[in-house]
């Protein structure tokens, strides 16, 4: 019998998290190590038994987020290959796994390759990531039609920030936000900043960087 990959899929999503199974599972160059619902106990597993491949999403609603994990395994063992994953819309955590090391990253809503193509070329030394970020609708918009700017400001509505503290965070004024909130509200149609902030986190177009590392233990508390 051939040797097959070990590999760790990480969500705690159950639907997800069971999509994953079953592309690991109908591969016959790939076997289910673990099947784990979070990202610390992948660090766990990965310092204790052969793993050759970590499949896991960035978003995690208890613990430690896939993002930090995947650095810390990477860190622990170097020779893990990692595919991180979400279902979001949010492309700045592209820039942070590729200066992290980590292999590839996969949107499960928006990506045209399929997961198992993306597993084989990972294990064959690629670094797989998307050509372009997603691009969802926004209202009468889509997200390619929004600044980058706009979307920091967006960030800051999904978490029901006032223009003051989206102002300091930015380092600009609260003018300057208010003029950048009028300018999502012309070119979405949405009537007002909580249809805004709603709409954004239902749809996924942003994700806050809080969101996904609210989280983490503070500084000098337990490190995995």
């Amino acid at each position: 019998m051939e040797k097959k990959y070990h590999v760790v899929v990480v969500d705690d999503q159950f639907v997800s998290r069971s999509f994953f199974e079953i592309q690991v599972e109908m591969s016959k160059d790939f076997g289910l190590a673990a099947s784990l619902a979070s990202a610390e106990q992948a660090i766990a597993f990965c310092m204790e038994h052969p793993v050759d491949l970590v499949i896991m999403d960035v978003m995690m609603r208890v613990g430690l987020d896939g993002l930090t994990c995947a650095k810390t395994i990477h860190r622990n063992n170097p020779h893990v290959k990692i595919i991180l994953t979400t279902s979001t819309a949010e492309a700045q955590w592209i820039d942070e796994a590729r200066e992290a090391g980590i292999e590839s990253f996969w949107f499960k809503e928006y990506s045209d390759v399929p997961l198992t193509q993306v597993m084989y070329r990972t294990m064959a030394g690629e670094h797989v990531f998307p050509d372009s970020p997603p691009n969802p609708g926004f209202g009468d918009a889509e997200k390619a039609d929004l600044t980058e700017r706009e979307l920091e400001v967006l960030r800051g509505l999904t978490r029901n920030m006032t223009n003051e503290e989206i102002a300091e965070e930015m380092c600009i004024s609260p003018h300057t936000v208010k003029r950048h909130v009028e300018n999502l509200l012309m070119k979405t149609g949405y009537k007002n900043r909580i249809d805004l902030a709603v709409n954004a986190k239902a749809l996924g177009v942003v994700v806050h960087e809080d969101d996904r590392t609210e989280n983490r233990p503070p500084k000098g508390g337990n490190k995995a």
